[in-house]
C-alpha cells in the first residue's frame, strides 16, 4: 500500500525536489553575484586629503580643490574634489586650516575669509559661511560637537556648532588669532595668536579661557601636544628650533635649537622653522627648517629631546603632519617620508603629474562611503 501511494506521488516530489534544488541553486548564484558588490560597497580606503591652495594662495601647487591620495597606493592621486573659497572675482583664496570629524562625517575647510563644510558620502558642499575677523586654522573636538575657530589674526575666536556653522560661543585672548588645537581629551583648547609668546588654554565644558603657558622667548607659531595634554611643543619667531611648555604648570620648560645649521632667508611665514609634529607614539619630534630646506629629527624619549637626523625636501617645508599609524610623515612640501628609514619615498603630483604641495592635509579612513577614522594636520601626540 506504501509503495502504491509512494509511486503515485512520486512525479510530484520529483518536481518539489527540483523546484527546491533549483531555488537553492538561485540563492547561490544570487550569493556569489552579490558578494563582490557587498565586498566593494564595505571596501576600506586609507586616503590623504589635501586643501589647495594650501600655500598662500598659490596656484602652481596644486590648483583648487580638495586633493585625495590613496595611501596603500603609493600615494598616487584619486580625484579632485570641488571646493568653494572665492572672492568676487572668482579666485581661489588661501585655504587656511583643514579638520575632520568621523561622528559628523564631514571635512571642514577654511579660507581667510569663511568656513565650508564638506560631507565625506557625498563629497557635496552642505555650506560655506563667513565670521566676523574672517577665517584661520581651526580645529573640531574628538566627538565632533564644536569647533573652535580663529578668526584671521584678530582678537577673538568663534566656539561653532559643526552641524551648520553657528556660532556657540566668542573667546577674546587678543593675541592676533592663529592655530588652534583641540586636545585628544576634548577638554581643552589651546589657543595661539601671532602676537603673544603666551599659549592660552580654554575649558571647553564653559567655553571660557583658563589658563596660560609661558611666555615662551618669543611670539608663539606652529605648536603642537601630546596626547596626555602635559606637553606644548612650540615654534616662536626667530628660533630655528624649538621650545617645550608644562601644560599643567604652565611653565617653559625647555629651548631646543637646532644644530649644525644657519639660519637664513626664507620665502614665507618670516621664522626659521614654520611647523612641528609628534610621531602619534611620541618618541620624536620632527621640526622644519625652511631656508635650508629640510626636517630635523629628535628623539623625544629623553629630557630635553636631542637631535638625531636632517632630511631633505624639495622645498621650504612650512608644516608638517603624521600618519594615524606613524608610517608616514607629511611635510607641507608634498613629500612622502617613510618614518622609520626617514627617507623620502614619494611625491604627491596631482592628475597632470604636477607637483602638489599644501600645509594643510588630513587622514581619512573609509569603510564604503562611512569615515571611521581621521587625522588632524597638527602631528599630534596619541599616547593616552
Amino acid at each position: 500500500m506504501r509503495g502504491t501511494i509512494f509511486a503515485r506521488f512520486r512525479p510530484v516530489l520529483s518536481i518539489v525536489t527540483a523546484s527546491c534544488m533549483m531555488v537553492s541553486g538561485l540563492t547561490l548564484a544570487l550569493a556569489t553575484w552579490t558578494a563582490p558588490l557587498y565586498a566593494q560597497s564595505i571596501a576600506r580606503h586609507n586616503y590623504l586629503y589635501v586643501a589647495c591652495p594650501g600655500i598662500r594662495n598659490y596656484l602652481e601647487y596644486g590648483g583648487h580643490g580638495l586633493l585625495v591620495f590613496d595611501i596603500e597606493n603609493d600615494h598616487r592621486f584619486v580625484k579632485r574634489i570641488p571646493l568653494a573659497g572665492l572672492d568676487e572675482q572668482g579666485r581661489p583664496i588661501n585655504v587656511k586650516g583643514i579638520c575632520g570629524s568621523v561622528a559628523t562625517g564631514k571635512i571642514y575647510v577654511s579660507t581667510i575669509r569663511s568656513l565650508q563644510c564638506i560631507d565625506v558620502w557625498t563629497e557635496r558642499i552642505l555650506w560655506e559661511r563667513e565670521y566676523d575677523g574672517g577665517c584661520d586654522r581651526m580645529s573640531i573636538s574628538p566627538d565632533g560637537k564644536f569647533i573652535y575657530q580663529p578668526s584671521f589674526e584678530g582678537p577673538h575666536w568663534f566656539v561653532l556648532n559643526p552641524i551648520n556653522g553657528d556660532v556657540i560661543a566668542r573667546l577674546e585672548p587678543n593675541s592676533r588669532a592663529h592655530n588652534t588645537i583641540v586636545g585628544l581629551s576634548g577638554r581643552w583648547a589651546y589657543l595661539a595668536g601671532l602676537g603673544s609668546p603666551l599659549l592660552s588654554i580654554s575649558d571647553t565644558s564653559r567655553h571660557v579661557l583658563a589658563r596660560q603657558v609661558g611666555p615662551f622667548a618669543a611670539n608663539i607659531r606652529p605648536f603642537t601636544v601630546n596626547g596626555r595634554e602635559t606637553r606644548c611643543y612650540v615654534c616662536i619667531n626667530e628660533l630655528l628650533g624649538f621650545e617645550v611648555g608644562d601644560l599643567e604648570s604652565g611653565e617653559k620648560l625647555h629651548r631646543i635649537e637646532v644644530q649644525g645649521f644657519e639660519k637664513g632667508p626664507v620665502k614665507r611665514h618670516g621664522c626659521p622653522s614654520h611647523g612641528i609634529g609628534m610621531t602619534p607614539d611620541e618618541r620624536e619630534i620632527w621640526v622644519v627648517d625652511a631656508h635650508n630646506r629640510k626636517v630635523h629629527v629628535f628623539d623625544n624619549t629623553v629630557d630635553p629631546p636631542a637631535q638625531v637626523a636632517s632630511i631633505d625636501v624639495r622645498d621650504e617645508p612650512g608644516w608638517i603632519t603624521f600618519s594615524l599609524d606613524g608610517r608616514w610623515a607629511y611635510p607641507s612640501t608634498g613629500d612622502v617620508i617613510d618614518v622609520a628609514t626617514r627617507k623620502v619615498l614619494h611625491q604627491l603630483t596631482d592628475e597632470h603629474g604636477a607637483d602638489v604641495m599644501s600645509e594643510k592635509m588630513l587622514q581619512v579612513i573609509l569603510e564604503g562611503p562611512k569615515p571611521v577614522e581621521m587625522g588632524d594636520q597638527f602631528g599630534l601626540g596619541r599616547v593616552r
